[in-house]
């Protein structure tokens, strides 16, 4: 409204406009307060480093990687390593003496004369084509009764789906572990093995492999249940578009997975169903916590978070704390080739170390939040892997066994059912434990699939 139009107004119209002016300044200053607490907010955060893959639990795919050229120049070219070549076959399928014929001049070179001179394989795949069966299932009369009597199906051709162990195998390795999509899969089999199949009969597949690997999986669940010493991690899972979490849990000769919807306290809780193991290795997560009779923290992780309070200007406590890690760490890469006796004096010198740390004063805020949280709920598992050779002193065990399943997750973007993720689940278990036990992942899902009457094989 221009100045002049103001005298024009009677009192009630200019009080409406008062109170209309008086609102919008209320609006204004409620607007000024929340961008007052955000500039406080984000000056608060000046000076602190940014997180990366060295200083915090960020994974190395999202930290800045270098030019090759820049890093070429700097540290000089890669020392390169001698060659080698494969090894001659020991027991060859097919052996065939080439003998030579004639010389140069036109004479002929009988063959009785002629000595070894260069032995070389030659490997070649036959042509691969399915085997298919024909089941004729025949019927008779019994001659005393009159009854009609037909043949039973063989226990390894059962009636049903047309495609054996074998190709289920095949399918489930490729698309559980090689992420191979339902598309490529029915290309690929066609292609390879002259295999004719539709996607639609590819999921069937894994449906039905549900539960063969669910006798398996449940196996190794209790296997890793009953063990003294258990590692765990989890990584996210996306169910239906939807936020879910994969647990692993390790023990020395089973890994088991699961899929949650949550990534509390109750499912590590309802995993062990009661049972107590004697040492639980993890990260610093509150729901990994008190499920076992010690705990020994992850030392990679509590490097990280050194790195993080040195790199926010610490130069008192995080430095010294960091050193201290890493030479746990080294005594534990060397625990092989020392005594009972030589561990035990380590164990003695690094908790003198560690209470004389403890007192120190860090220069910053990040360096007090981390020797607070040592003093507090730390202290005593930080050295547990000197009381027993079978304790890691970090938990890299198990970022390697969910490894593969963010690879998958990031290439499949998720499981688009409840079963799927299950099956994925239980088939990681089976992957891993056979791993462990010296089979490959094909020959494990092989086995989950034709061992069904005694799970204990899995």
């Amino acid at each position: 409204m221009p100045p002049e139009g103001i005298d024009s107004l009677n009192a009630d119209s200019l009080k409406g406009l008062v109170l209309s002016l008086l609102a919008k300044i209320d609006d204004l200053v409620e607007q000024n307060k929340a961008l007052l607490a955000r500039i406080a907010e984000l000056e608060g955060r000046t000076g602190k480093p940014p997180k990366t893959p060295t200083n915090s639990s960020l994974p190395p795919s999202s930290g800045q990687k270098s030019n090759v050229g820049n890093a070429s120049a700097t540290k000089g070219s890669r020392k390169g390593h001698p060659g080698v070549a494969r090894e001659l076959c020991a027991k060859p399928d097919v052996t065939r003496d080439i003998y030579a014929e004639r010389c140069a001049c036109g004479a002929k070179l009988p063959a009785a004369d002629q000595l070894l001179a260069r032995a070389y394989d030659h490997v070649e795949l036959p042509p691969i084509k399915p085997v298919t069966t024909r089941i004729n299932l025949h019927r008779a009369d019994c001659p005393c009764c009159g009854k009609t009597i037909t043949a039973e199906p063989p226990p390894d051709m059962p009636p049903g789906s047309p495609f054996g162990p074998g190709i289920v195998a095949l399918v489930t390795y490729l698309h559980g572990c090689q992420m191979v999509s339902y598309a490529r899969l029915a290309e690929m089999l066609e292609g390879l093995f002259g295999l004719k199949i539709s996607e639609g009969a590819i999921a069937n597949m894994l449906a039905r492999v549900a539960e063969p690997f669910a006798a398996c999986a449940q196996t190794i669940h209790e296997t890793v249940r009953n063990s003294p010493v258990i590692a765990s991690d989890e990584t996210s899972a996306r169910v239906k578009g939807k936020t879910h979490w994969q647990w692993t849990f390790v023990a020395t000769t089973a890994v088991a997975h699961l899929i949650a919807p949550t990534r509390g306290k109750i499912v590590p809780t309802a995993f062990l169903d009661g049972a107590r193991p004697k040492v639980w290795l993890s990260d610093r997560l509150l729901a990994q916590c008190n499920h076992a009779e010690a705990h020994q923290f992850c030392l990679a992780h509590l490097i990280r978070d050194a790195q993080y309070a040195i790199d926010a200007g610490d130069t008192v406590f995080a430095p010294a704390f960091k050193a201290f890690l890493q030479r746990a760490c080294d005594i534990g890469r060397r625990r092989p080739d020392l005594a009972d006796a030589t561990i035990k004096a380590y164990t003695r010198t690094l908790a003198r170390e560690l209470d004389r740390l403890l007192k120190l004063k860090p220069t910053n805020a990040e360096g007090r939040h981390l020797r607070d949280a040592i003093f507090v709920d730390a202290s005593d598992k930080l050295l547990v892997f000197l009381t027993r050779r079978d304790v890691e002193p970090t938990n890299n065990v198990s970022e390697r066994a969910l490894r593969p399943s963010v690879i998958f997750r990031k290439v499949t973007n998720g499981f688009r059912s409840d079963w799927g993720a299950k099956v994925y689940a239980d088939l990681c278990s089976i992957v891993a434990t056979g791993r462990l036990n010296g089979s490959s992942p094909f020959a494990a899902i092989r086995a989950a699939l034709t061992i069904r009457s005694d799970p204990a094989t899995c």
